[in-house]
Order: structure tokens, then C-alpha cells, then sequence
């Protein structure tokens, strides 16, 4: 049975992870910076595509359903040209979808030591 979202924010992150399992995401990350002071958000969402199109498509696809869902839209979406890092940014969440090679490059997950790290599972068809 699935968990109902019960704050603004897990309805959020329902919806970018639905828009990012719709175009086939790679490692869906969710980082909780809940409890870390002073950040800059409540959750960052990590996702990577393999190819340029695929980043684009990824970005693309949490703006839609993210909107469908519940009708929010971001502040900024920064990086669509280059293909190899997108921010879709809803203040609260904080999406970063990168290119495989550039993910492994940045590595973001691994700054965040004191944050609730978890990988979401999804269907791998």
C-alpha cells in the first residue's frame, strides 16, 4: 500500500519522482537537509540521464508533472542548454538532474555527510 504524503513538501517529492521515473531516471536520489542548519533547502533530488536529450527530457518531465499534480510551478530551471547538469528549482525541493559522466564528476551526495541519504527504488523494465 502506498504511503500518502502528508506535508507540502512529500507531495512534491512524489511528484519529481514520478517525473523523473516517467523518463526512465538512473539512481534516484533523495538527500534530507532537513535537519541541517542553515541550508539552503529542505531536499535536493538527484537523478541522472544518459545523454544530453535524456537531461533535458528528465527536467522537462518533473516540471509537467510536478505541475499536473499540483499546479506549482518552479522559481528557475537553469542548465537545459548544455545537457549536462539541469536545476529545476521549487525552493523546498531542489531538483539536479545530471549527464551520467558529469554526476560521478560533481558528486553531490557526498558532501552532505550530516544528511539523511536514500536512494529511491524503482522499476526497472
Amino acid at each position: 500500500m502506498k504511503k500518502l504524503s502528508v506535508t507540502p513538501q512529500e507531495a512534491m517529492l512524489d511528484s519529481v519522482i514520478k517525473g523523473l521515473d516517467d523518463v526512465k531516471g538512473h539512481e534516484i536520489t533523495v538527500i534530507d537537509l532537513t535537519k541541517v542548519v542553515h541550508s539552503i533547502s529542505s531536499y535536493f533530488v538527484i537523478a541522472h540521464g544518459t545523454s544530453h536529450t535524456q537531461v533535458e527530457a528528465l527536467a522537462r518531465s518533473v516540471e509537467q508533472v510536478c505541475f499536473e499534480a499540483l499546479g506549482e510551478k518552479p522559481s528557475s530551471v537553469q542548465g537545459l542548454r548544455n545537457g549536462e547538469w539541469a536545476i529545476v528549482d521549487y525552493f523546498d525541493v531542489v531538483v539536479h538532474v545530471f549527464h551520467e559522466e558529469a554526476r560521478s564528476r560533481y558528486a553531490l551526495e557526498e558532501l552532505w555527510g550530516d544528511a539523511e541519504i536514500r536512494k529511491i527504488e524503482t522499476e526497472e523494465v
